[in-house]
C-alpha cells in the first residue's frame, strides 16, 4: 500500500473509513491493470456508480473531478467504478465483490481492504458503455420564470417559454 497516497486521500476526505479504502483500492487496481495515474485534464475518466466515500479517493488520487468533466455519476448504488484512458482506449470496470467482512469490526474491515490483493476484493470486467464524450461548454439561457441562468441543454420549453428544470412542471397523469 502506498502510504503517501492513502494519506492524501484521507486528507481530502477528512477521515479514514472503509468506504474511502474501497475507492483507494479501486485506484490501486486501475493503476495496476491499466497502467494509469493522475489525470492532468480529461485523459482519464471515471464513471462512478455510487456517491459514497470511495469517490473522494478517486478525486484525490487520479484528479478525476466533476468540475473537469472526467468524473461522472451513474447512480446504480453499486461499489463499482469504470475507468477509461482516452489516449490508449483502455477501459476497465472494477466492482467490489460481495462482502467478506462478516464478524469484522469496522477497523478490521478497513485494514483488510487496504492490505488485501485487488483480485481478492474486486471483480473486473469491461464497461458496458463507451467512454463518455469530453465535457462541452454550453451557452447560458435565462429562465423566463425565475430569471436564473442555466446551460441550454438543461432548459425546457413550457407554455411557450424557456424554463429551468426547477421551474418546469412535469406533465404526469399518474402512469
Amino acid at each position: 500500500m502506498n502510504k503517501q497516497l492513502w494519506d492524501k486521500a484521507v486528507a481530502f476526505h477528512g477521515h479514514e473509513c472503509p468506504g474511502l479504502a474501497i475507492g483507494f483500492k479501486a485506484c490501486e487496481a486501475a493503476a495496476e491493470k491499466l497502467g494509469i495515474g493522475r489525470s492532468n485534464d480529461e485523459d482519464i475518466v471515471c464513471v462512478t456508480e455510487n456517491d459514497a466515500c470511495g469517490v473522494d479517493a478517486i478525486q484525490a488520487i487520479f484528479s478525476c473531478t466533476f468540475g473537469k468533466g472526467n468524473l461522472l455519476y451513474r447512480g446504480t448504488g453499486k461499489q463499482a467504478f469504470s475507468f477509461f484512458e482516452r489516449t490508449s482506449g483502455k477501459k476497465l470496470r472494477i466492482c467490489l465483490k460481495p462482502k467478506k467482512n462478516e464478524g469484522m469490526e469496522r477497523a478490521q474491515w478497513q485494514k483488510y481492504l487496504l492490505n488485501a490483493p485487488v483480485d481478492e476484493i474486486f471483480s473486473f470486467s469491461e464497461p458496458k458503455f463507451a467512454v463518455p464524450e469530453k465535457a462541452r461548454l454550453f451557452n447560458t439561457v435565462i429562465c423566463e420564470i425565475c430569471g436564473e441562468g442555466a446551460p441550454e441543454h438543461k432548459m425546457r420549453a413550457q407554455d411557450g417559454k424557456l424554463v429551468c428544470m426547477d421551474c418546469f412542471k412535469i406533465y404526469d397523469r399518474g402512469w
